[in-house]
């Protein structure tokens, strides 16, 4: 959710447009997603430094799959528009 997000409210004829106080803002949504794609990838590379046991490896494979996961969000972000279902 957005901070900014508005909310149309009718009262007794009323419309007025007002801040929707259950939305996060914008800044912590991106803190939120940074944090958790650090966890992610420290996952990713202490499991392939776990298989691998060669610490090199293990970042090599992290670094790719941080940027592969990133392109794949956007992706599956993008075809999920495209469905009008639960909309």
């Amino acid at each position: 959710m957005i901070a900014d997000q508005l909310v149309i409210s009718n009262k007794d004829e009323n419309v007025s447009l007002k801040r929707d106080r259950n939305s996060e803002s914008p800044k912590r949504s991106i803190a939120k997603s940074i944090s958790w794609r650090i966890i992610g990838t420290l996952d990713t590379i202490i499991i392939s430094w776990i298989i691998t046991g060669t610490l090199t490896l293990a970042f090599s494979i992290g670094v790719v799959e941080l940027v592969t996961k990133m392109l794949l969000y956007f992706f599956h972000e993008r075809i999920w528009n495209t469905i009008g279902w639960g909309k």
